[in-house]
């Protein structure tokens, strides 16, 4: 009979004289086996033996040391002999509470990924391997022994070295000891050996940080629309219930003051908050927004080293520590009185792991704070329509802010029709408009932002006599060229080669390099704009530790008059002198193949639009397109949410898309197409049989070849499987996962709820 199984069979099947009640954990492993393991503690062990934490146990044949996750603790009528026993419990302390491994054994359960693969997503690596600890050994004279200190017969240098130790109001380690004696280790080593000192190897942490200080700031006067909305959350709060709040408002209304006085109440009331930001609003103005107000917070993101990172947990966990702030991963901190969860841009794509598990944070964050019975509030000037469609359904309450502190009215936004001005303005990113735009924002000693949510100097290089483009050869898509080193480089794998002075195909060595970066984009308006400083912000000019922030301040500071950047510069900055808004081409990924493509164009603009406008000199948004009247690109120009979702919720709806259905997405890869899609339409099958099964309506899209064909020298396929029944949808794909067999050249992921179609 199989390990795991024998809690679930019937205790007829056993007399009754041979069980014996015994202490038993339940063990889950990271790799391996997917089922819980049930294992006898030997009575050593008990009072160690708690769930949450980390042991090493036997397992197979060879009974092979393996560590796993004990998930449960519980007194129970065995077999004796049926059941290996632990061989030790690796933590000293208690890395999960019983709501995270609820929380996590949900995750699994929702996400439809392996319960140990969670728990080692929630548990930082560098909390499992002790980062920032180290094992010292610790001397001490036993009690005896300094009794009889006067009588012992000894060298003189073991004796000072004895005294000096019997004396201690603390275990010193040897190096401690032999620097107070004034001696060698030989010495010491000899007390050792004659059993004179006590020996203790313990681990010890030797990291420590400190925060950089900020000068404390009051709270700011609210106006009637934050009071409202303060007024709501705070409601919650004082009834320590749980009630999720969308924050509607749009940008420079004032929600993170709001955010700041709610969680001031939380604080006073002895619990703690979280609050969850996307990595690149992760800046210097936000970390000292926070840490004006609080004396002491935690941040945690995906710059720290691991010594960092572990040091913050265990503060977290002590609950000394009231706030934190981060990104994504932070909904995991294990805040022992958690009062309210924050997500900030709550709409924001990156708050979704691209790597199983494959969580949503918002969706994690609604179970733990229902759980925990705190209440969630969701901000954005865009929501994502999930959430706003659960406010109209009444699950979600929708507080509005519309209208900016201090009554600053919202920039004025205005499209620019580029099929026409194209025509008249020859080459170049920059239009006539932006120009005249853009000069005379600088004779009035104002500053600028320019979108192009495209990196790099070309987009593509393609020979115009053989029409031969340059592509990545283990992605097949148009390789980026980057000025700097010269060099195309392919954005999804990193593969790169020198830029080709000549065709690769003909040798024409009229080569041709297409389309704008923002490499490209800088160097027209340093041409255009001579002797006006000009600052660059995207993933390769910000690689250096501390280039963000260095960026931030020189532009904030006046040194630079134009900020050109990709979509890191599109919200979370604050800067009053910031007059004009230019988006270069705000056609980047509007007819990308992906149903929320409309959705993300509509918040770009609308988040970057609202970096402007933010003084008293007011604002200017000029928005470069090819297609003035899409109703993603028309809403955006009249900062009119409302617009966007009544003309895009009835399309979500009619084509069974989210948030009107579930959608569950399989990704098959391998190095030959019919291998994936093969096994894509084998499961499209068992789906439908599985659903008829289950009386379950189901929707398929696909098998096809995905949008990004070929990547990192695989080609994928994937498969849409949409229902309005989500449990029941989830369970079919689980019941045809589990019986399907995987070709050995197939690599398949499974994605609940994707926001990714690419």
């Amino acid at each position: 009979m199989k390990q795991q199984d024998l809690f679930n069979t019937a205790p007829a099947q056993w007399e009754v004289d041979d069980l014996v009640s015994h202490v038993v954990a339940k063990i889950v492993f990271s790799t391996g086996p997917q089922k819980p393991f049930d294992y006898l503690v030997p009575e050593p062990l008990v009072a160690e033996a708690i769930a949450g934490r980390r042991m090493r146990v036997p397992f197979g044949r060879g009974d092979r040391l393996v560590q796993g996750y004990c998930v449960e603790v519980a007194a129970k009528q065995i077999v004796p002999g049926k059941l290996k026993s632990i061989y030790e419990v690796v933590d000293d302390v208690t890395l999960l509470s019983r709501t995270m491994l609820d929380l996590t054994h949900w995750m699994a359960d929702y996400y439809l990924c392996p319960w140990g693969q969670v728990l080692d997503a929630v548990v930082p690596a560098a909390v499992r391997g002790n980062a920032g600890t180290r094992e010292v050994t610790l001397l001490s004279v036993p009690r005896e022994t300094a009794m009889q200190l006067a009588t012992l017969k000894l060298p003189a240098k073991q004796h000072a070295a004895l005294s000096i130790l019997a004396g201690a109001s603390r275990p010193m380690t040897p190096p401690e000891l032999a620097n107070a004696a004034g001696c060698t280790q030989a010495p010491i080593m000899a007390l050792r050996k004659k059993k004179l000192v006590q020996v203790e190897i313990r681990r010890i942490s030797f990291a420590h940080f400190d925060d950089e200080p900020a000068e404390a700031e009051p709270p700011k006067e609210l106006n009637p629309d934050q009071t409202a909305a303060l007024r709501t959350i705070l409601n919650a709060v004082e009834e320590e219930r749980h009630q999720s709040v969308l924050l509607h408002g749009v940008t420079g209304s004032g929600k993170t003051e709001v955010y700041l006085q709610a969680i001031q109440k939380v604080v006073a009331a002895g619990k703690q908050a979280i609050v969850l930001v996307p990595e690149i609003s992760l800046t210097p103005q936000t970390k000292h927004r926070f840490r004006a107000r609080f004396s002491q917070i935690a941040l945690l993101h995906s710059h720290m080293n691991d010594v960092e990172r572990h040091w913050q947990w265990k503060r977290i966990a002590s609950g000394h520590i009231p706030v934190v702030v981060g990104a994504r991963s932070a909904i995991f901190a294990p805040t022992p009185r958690l009062g309210m969860i924050i997500l900030d841009e709550e709409h924001e794509s990156s708050f979704k792991q691209d790597t199983s598990p494959r969580y949503h944070a918002r969706d994690v964050a609604a179970w733990r704070a229902a759980h925990e019975h705190a209440p969630l509030i969701l901000g954005s000037a865009t929501p994502s329509l999930e959430s706003w469609r659960q406010t109209q359904a009444g699950e979600m309450t929708l507080v509005s802010m519309p209208r900016r502190v201090n009554d600053y009215p919202l920039p004025d936004v205005k499209t620019i029709d580029l099929r026409i001005d194209r025509k008249s303005q020859g080459r170049g990113a920059i239009s006539r408009q932006l120009y005249q735009a853009i000069k005379r924002t600088i004779e009035e000693d104002g500053q600028m932002i320019l979108l192009l949510n495209r990196r790099g100097y070309a987009t593509h290089i393609q020979c115009p006599a053989c029409g031969e483009k340059v592509v990545c050869p283990e992605c097949e898509i148009p390789l980026t060229h980057h000025l700097a080193d010269n060099v195309a480089i392919c954005h999804y794998c990193d593969y790169r080669r020198p830029a080709p002075k000549s065709c690769p195909a003909c040798d024409y060595t009229g080569i041709h390099f297409f389309g704008y970066g923002t490499q490209k984009l800088e160097a027209e308006v340093k041409a255009r704009f001579p002797g006006v400083e000009c600052l660059r912000m995207d993933s390769d000019t910000m690689k250096k530790p501390g280039s963000h922030e260095a960026a931030l301040d020189r532009f904030r500071r006046g040194d630079a008059k134009i900020l050109v950047g990709t979509q890191m510069i599109a919200k979370g900055l604050d800067f009053p002198n910031v007059t004009l808004v230019g988006v270069i081409n705000a056609d980047t990924a509007l007819h990308f193949p992906d149903v929320r493509a409309g959705e993300r164009t509509f918040q770009l603009i609308t988040q970057v639009a609202g970096r402007t406008g933010r003084g008293h000199k007011g604002g200017q948004v000029l928005v470069q397109t090819l297609s003035p009247d899409h109703p993603a690109i028309e809403a955006a120009t009249r900062h009119d949410y409302s617009l966007f979702a009544e003309r895009e919720l009835p399309f979500r709806e009619k084509f069974h898309f989210s948030p009107f259905a579930k959608m569950v997405r399989l990704v098959a890869r391998a190095e030959v197409a019919s291998a994936p899609e093969a096994m894509l339409e084998e499961f499209a099958k068992q789906m439908v049989k599985v659903a008829e099964d289950l009386d379950l309506a189901i929707f398929l899209q696909g098998p096809a070849a995905a949008p990004i064909e070929k990547l990192r020298g695989q080609y994928r396929f994937h498969l849409l499987i949409k229902s309005h029944d989500g449990e029941k949808l989830r369970e079919a794909v689980k019941l045809v996962a589990a019986k399907t067999k995987t070709p050995d050249d197939v690599i398949w992921t499974i994605d609940v709820d994707p926001v990714d179609m690419m």
